[in-house]
């Protein structure tokens, strides 16, 4: 697996248990399987590899992360892009919800 480089340009291992326990996290009590959550997480993987890059910036992964939020969980989705994009502002994340 590629390199995972920072926001503030640190460079650290891909962990997969990270990556799992973040979705775990914005999915937490709503209605989708283990299994349907390590389908996501393969695919990632798969995209992440398929980028053919050594490394990969976190803003990177955490736009496919939403990916695979949006398409299994509106309510997962907004609350993993509340936390990563860090909003400023109540209107910013009315568009995301609006996206979702």
């Amino acid at each position: 697996m590629p390199t995972i480089i920072k926001r503030g340009g640190g460079r650290c291992e891909y962990d997969q248990k990270k990556l799992r326990g973040s979705m775990m996290l914005a999915l937490r009590k709503r209605p989708v399987s283990r299994e349907r959550i390590d389908e996501a997480v393969n695919r990632i993987e798969q995209k992440m590899l398929a980028l053919g890059e050594r490394e990969v910036k976190t803003e990177r992964l955490g736009e496919l992360v939403m990916d695979e939020l949006r398409r299994m969980d509106k309510v997962a989705y907004v609350r993993f892009a509340s936390v990563y994009r860090n909003f400023e502002d109540v209107k910013k994340f009315a568009d995301v919800a609006k996206e979702a």
